[in-house]
């Protein structure tokens, strides 16, 4: 591997996947599952090689990074959401045109108002009258850098 993470991190869109199931066993010391896809592996080791560099995670994303891992092992052709789980109990809030909005997050769905819901995105609705991504109206999920860059278009 080169000296730099940032040439470390460039290196690895250069491996095969054998290669990168090699350097999985140098940096993690078990062998990696046999059907993780290439995409997968390149994110984890990315993420492997940035912390040794830089520091160490935090308590509650490497809890994630396991629980994201077993999800994987159990199934290596599952899809990994981008969108943060959130615990029932939460309250949300977002102002939107001089109004503040509260949202309960209960176990099964959403309390808006006394009413119950399956989506933040049906909530959403109500609030602006259009169609929205209920995560990404509530501040929970970013915006990709693709629909950043299309909105400056």
């Amino acid at each position: 591997m080169p000296d730099s993470t940032e040439q470390q991190l460039n290196s690895l869109l250069t491996l095969s996947k054998i290669e990168l199931a090699g350097l999985w066993q140098q940096l993690f010391k078990v062998a990696p599952n046999p059907k993780i896809r290439k995409p997968l592996m390149l994110r984890v080791l990315a993420i492997r090689i940035q912390e040794q560099a830089w520091r160490s995670i935090s308590a509650a994303a490497e809890s994630r990074l396991q629980r994201l891992a077993a999800s994987v092992a159990s199934n290596p052709t599952s899809k990994v959401s981008s969108i943060p789980r959130i615990r029932a109990g939460t309250r949300l809030v977002r102002e939107w045109r001089d109004q503040v909005h509260l949202v309960n997050v209960q176990e099964a769905g959403y309390e808006y108002r006394g009413e119950r819901y399956k989506s933040l995105s049906q909530i959403a609705r109500l609030i602006t009258g259009t169609r929205w991504s209920g995560p990404l109206f509530f501040g929970i999920k970013q915006k990709t850098l693709n629909s950043r860059s299309q909105e400056v278009q």
